[in-house]
Parts: C-alpha cells; sequence; structure tokens
C-alpha cells in the first residue's frame, strides 16, 4: 500500500519523500561540459558560444570553473588522441555511437588520461552516472565496459 506524495507514490511508512541530495559541484561540471560536448558534436560550432549558452541556463550554479572549462576545451582539442584510445575498447565504429554516449565516453577517455589525481572507479562511476541521467536505456552498462577497458589499460596499477 502507498501514499501519493506530491513526486508520486510514496511507500507506506515513510513520512515523506526521499530528497535528492544536491549535486557536488564537481558532478554538475560534468554534466554541464556534457551538454556542451554532445551540443558541439552535433553541430561544432564556436565552443565559447556553446558554453555561454549552457552556463546562461538555469541550474547552471555551483560548478566548478575550472574542471568544466577544462573537460570542454580538453575534450575537443584532444579530440583525435581521445578517439584513437577509446577505438580498441569499442565493438563498433565511432560514428555507430549516440552523441550522448559519445561525448560521455571521449569526457571519461580525457579524465582518465589527464586527470591521474582522480581515482579511475570515480571517473567510471561519474560517467555511468551521466550515462544513466542522460543515455538510453542501457547506456550506461555499455559505458561503463568501455571506461572499464580503457582505464585498464591505461591505468593498469590502479
Amino acid at each position: 500500500m502507498s501514499v501519493t506524495g506530491k513526486t508520486g507514490p510514496v511507500p507506506a511508512g515513510d513520512a515523506a519523500p526521499a530528497r535528492a541530495q544536491p549535486k557536488s559541484p564537481r558532478r554538475k561540471s560534468r554534466e554541464l561540459a556534457l551538454q556542451c560536448l554532445y551540443q558541439w558534436l552535433l553541430n561544432p560550432e564556436d565552443v565559447g558560444v556553446i558554453q555561454a549558452d549552457v552556463l546562461g541556463r538555469d541550474g547552471a550554479r555551483r560548478y566548478d570553473k575550472p574542471l568544466f572549462e577544462g573537460l570542454v576545451e580538453g575534450v575537443i582539442q584532444d579530440m583525435p588522441a581521445l578517439r584513437e584510445a577509446l577505438t580498441p575498447c569499442l565493438d563498433r565504429p565511432q560514428v555507430e555511437l549516440s552523441p550522448i554516449e559519445h561525448a560521455i565516453l571521449l569526457a571519461g577517455a580525457f579524465e582518465l588520461i589527464h586527470h591521474l589525481e582522480t581515482p579511475y572507479r570515480v571517473i567510471i562511476n561519474e560517467s555511468v552516472e551521466l550515462a544513466k541521467t542522460f543515455g538510453g536505456t542501457d547506456g550506461h552498462k555499455y559505458v561503463n565496459g568501455v571506461l572499464d577497458k580503457l582505464a585498464a589499460r591505461l591505468r593498469p596499477h590502479g
């Protein structure tokens, strides 16, 4: 038996619906960067215009600006090397990837290569969470598998 709350059914016995935890500034930065990369993959225009558009939307508060800018600009600048690093870990050509999963994989690869201070498990987990939020039904499983293979190649000792 459930009680209807403002956000939908709530299991009986729960006094109030669980509140979502606020996103960390780093998680928010990754989400914003993903939105920019997705838009850039679909329509490669001036990255500054894309960043201004994404940051101008409501909800672009409380983010880690250096991480956001580093991801967007770094992924675009290193795109050929990132694609080359990802290719052996993929089961299909990159042109067949959904644009959102492609953007997540590029950002994850960039972090695995350039952010050695961040544990690889954190990078993979953050990428999987992005795929669960923005990607297709089982896209997070694919992202997890690809980045796991890439991490084993790039960081064999953890």
